[in-house]
């Protein structure tokens, strides 16, 4: 019997996966796909979570591949918030596919003795495990959901997940551009929608946006080529020469959090837990997030070094962040979707704060980036030199609690209480 069996291997699964090994618990990832998915949702890695794949001295893969973007948008704003000021060795976002994120994710999980299981589709929970398509079961004391927004295992636990249906729609296409903007990025926003060029490695350019005509609730179906060379041209007056798209999709403002993150045996993370449009880039970066707080708690008491209540104190600080997280996404989405003469002044007005209020462009920017999380045990601890020498984020790289002037700092980068 495995410690615990993580279901799905994303990257919020691959990074709790990897954490329980470092504390010591025994790991299976189950994934229902037979292969990585080559297409990517997600694309931003934050300031917040390049910081937590330095306390696990892996960040160098991702900063080397990564293009880095120094500052952000909230709302899809043309005014953007400067991330210089941030404290952080990290003040830029990177841009990376999801899938590349995954594979190095994956990549330290198998290195650090996962067991990862691909074309294994859970169905549901058993009184000590999962059970699988084929009938089979696979025992566990921990089952952990990182299955995605239609998370199976947050069904068969019965945890409700309450929230709103899609009231409007977006989308994006990873193409060639024959005649990219300059420096590969552009934000175009104005009556007839707003879109953001992205370069991405490989030569591809993303084109992400929303239109009115797709501010409905109703699916407004697949999205075709000529549909996005039709809307890019409305809204920006050029098509960038789009061609050869490598995905098409769309994506909706449904917005639900699951009511509570442990029932017994079984929590969730990252999407499972939370779901929300994909303002400002953030859905992976805290579904890490969430790993990252909860697998040192639940190595410890799957390993029997901390009692079972630990597990409790997950729900209790990240479930105050998921819900920030939907406040703030819904806030943003409603900036985004700002198409008529009043959401276009609203729009200008909140821009213009952004770019002659600094302190307000520092608080937006320390949120997206996910530098202001603070738990009641206490805040996010910066990078900063010890005594010896090294600094703090190498000293946690094994994964145990570290003592600096400031206090007792957790192995998620917290103060401890």
């Amino acid at each position: 019997m495995q410690d615990v069996v993580v279901v799905g291997a994303g990257p919020t699964g691959l990074w709790l996966a990897g954490e329980l090994r470092l504390g010591g618990a025994s790991v299976t990832v189950l994934e229902a796909r037979e292969e990585r998915d080559s297409n990517s949702k997600a694309l931003t890695i934050h300031p917040r979570t390049i910081e937590v794949f330095d306390c696990r001295g892996v960040a160098e893969p991702f900063l080397a591949e990564g293009i880095r973007i120094p500052n952000g948008h909230f709302g899809g704003l043309p005014d953007r918030m400067d991330f210089s000021a941030l404290d952080t060795p990290f003040p830029f976002t990177l841009a990376l596919p999801q899938a590349r994120t995954e594979e190095l994710l994956e990549d330290r999980a198998l290195r650090m003795g996962v067991v990862l299981r691909r074309g294994c589709e859970v169905v549901g929970l058993t009184g000590n495990g999962v059970e699988l398509s084929d009938g089979s079961v696979v025992a566990a004391r921990y089952v952990v959901g990182c299955d995605g927004t239609r998370s199976t295992v947050r069904a068969a636990a019965g945890i409700d997940f309450p929230g709103t249906d899609a009231t409007t729609w977006g989308w994006l296409g990873d193409v060639v551009l024959d005649a990219p903007p300059e420096r590969g990025f552009a934000g175009v926003t104005g009556v007839d929608g707003g879109l953001m060029v992205v370069a991405l490695p490989g030569g591809l350019h993303r084109i992400v946006g929303g239109d009115p005509v797709t501010n409905r609730a109703e699916w407004p179906g697949d999205l075709t080529l000529e549909e996005l060379r039709a809307t890019v041209t409305r809204i920006a007056g050029t098509d960038f020469g789009l061609r050869d798209p490598r995905w098409l999709s769309r994506f909706g403002n449904a917005t639900r959090q699951a009511a509570t993150y442990r029932a017994g045996t079984v929590l969730l993370a990252g999407d499972a837990a939370h779901m929300h449009f994909p303002t400002g880039g953030v859905g992976m970066n805290v579904g890490i997030q969430d790993a990252h707080n909860l697998g040192w708690k639940l190595a410890a008491v799957a390993t029997g070094r901390a009692d079972d209540a630990l597990l409790d104190t997950y729900h209790g600080e990240r479930h105050p962040v998921g819900a920030d997280l939907l406040r703030h996404t819904r806030a943003q989405t409603a900036l985004m979707t700002g198409y008529t003469p009043e959401g276009q002044a609203l729009r200008a007005v909140v821009s213009e704060l952004i770019a002659s209020a600094p302190d307000m462009s520092l608080v937006l920017a320390e949120r997206l980036s996910g530098l202001d999380v603070a738990y009641s045990t206490g805040r996010r601890v910066p990078d900063q030199v010890l005594p010896g020498g090294d600094t703090l984020f190498s000293r946690l790289r094994g994964g145990g609690h570290v003592e600096t002037t400031a206090g007792l700092v957790r192995p998620d980068g917290h103060l401890a209480g």
